[in-house]
């Protein structure tokens, strides 16, 4: 790679060559064959009804309770439209997904970030703060290799926060793109499976795990609240698109949607090791943990580097990476976040080694 070429750290999406280009086309051409007319029409706003019967399998649910969209954060904005009115308190962590805070605070929400730990969400923290008066309509949680952290809930505090969430009676948003995209260890029942209380709302997407231009994602939840947001989705778009929805079954029936997981999680799995030892290497007082899965890796670099001066001497050297100010209400001076997913492992280093050059810069 040359030194003119940008290296990005800054975009959670899969580069080109792990993507299955041959098995979405073969979908494509399954799914105009086998259903022409459902394909072309507009359809209903809960989505391809075939695909909508395979996720509500896949979760052990009513397809009632699953309503497909345009992408999963489509799925976010009509929750938050559904249940958050001006001045709602809502939970979320800190840090989190940066269009998640901009969502909130555009609806008016009154936001409190609650400390992430190595294990996922401070449920102590939480307590204290609904024990002082908070009353949330809402906990926005992203509980496999959280974005932007990498971190995972642990088994315990998913039980903690839905006791928490039937104690205080506020609703838990499982945002959830990534539960497959793993590395290592055992996966970890979903706060859905464990919940018997109508408490969680669940989100996921196919973007991670086939490609984001599906743009595919879904809610999963009660009957009647996925009726409720179904009736706002008929009235803003009619129908999501079917041609994607309807690949996307295609492929997920065949058993591509397997292969395509476990080619991701390989390569992501060499990436991301290549990432820590890089940044071990090349950039002194560096410190993060390393994620079990997922797409990101948060650093945190030492004080005197500030990431505001940080990001423009980065894109000089020719790489793209975020601060992570952009996932906070407030700090995150000195942090970043990395995501892997579309840098090979053969340039890893290089992009590492030039972000060690742009600290030497602004520390010069």
């Amino acid at each position: 790679m040359t030194t003119q070429q940008l290296i990005s750290f800054a975009r959670g999406a899969p580069s080109l060559d792990i993507i299955d280009v041959s098995g979405l086309s073969a979908a494509a051409t399954r799914a105009f064959e086998a259903d022409p007319a459902g394909v072309t029409a507009y359809g209903t706003s809960v989505g391809y009804l075939p695909l909508r019967k395979w996720i509500a399998d896949k979760h052990r649910v009513a397809p009632e309770q699953v309503l497909v969209t345009n992408g999963s954060l489509q799925a976010d904005a009509l929750l938050f439209e559904h249940l958050v009115k001006s001045g709602d308190d809502v939970v979320v962590e800190r840090p989190t997904y940066d269009r998640t805070l901009l969502n909130l605070t555009n609806l008016g929400a009154r936001v409190h970030q609650v400390t992430l730990a190595e294990d996922g969400l401070d449920v102590d923290e939480l307590r204290k703060l609904l024990e002082g008066g908070v009353r949330p309509k809402l906990a926005h949680i992203i509980p496999n290799y959280q974005n932007p952290a990498g971190v995972t809930l642990s088994l315990d505090k998913r039980r903690a926060l839905l006791g928490l969430a039937k104690e205080f009676g506020f609703t838990i948003f499982e945002d959830d793109p990534y539960a497959d995209i793993r590395f290592r260890g055992e996966a970890l029942p979903s706060m859905l499976s464990l919940d018997e209380n109508n408490s969680v709302v669940h989100a996921s997407s196919f973007t991670k795990t086939v490609c984001p231009g599906v743009r595919v994602g879904y809610l999963v939840g009660p009957a009647d609240l996925i009726a409720a947001i179904a009736k706002r989705a008929t009235n803003l778009y009619i129908s999501p698109g079917m041609v994607s929805q309807a690949i996307v079954h295609q492929f997920c029936v065949s058993g591509d949607i397997g292969r395509s997981i476990a080619t991701v999680n390989a390569a992501l799995k060499e990436r991301v090791s290549a990432l820590a030892a890089a940044l071990r290497e090349h950039v002194p007082g560096v410190s993060f943990t390393e994620p079990d899965g997922g797409y990101f890796l948060w650093v945190d670099l030492p004080d005197t580097v500030d990431v505001d001066a940080l990001l423009p001497a980065a894109e000089k050297r020719g790489v793209a990476i975020v601060k992570g100010s952009d996932f906070l209400l407030e700090g995150g001076r000195h942090s970043l976040r990395l995501a892997y997913s579309a840098v090979k492992a053969e340039d890893v280093e290089e992009g590492v080694k030039r972000l060690a050059t742009a600290i030497s810069d602004i520390r010069a």
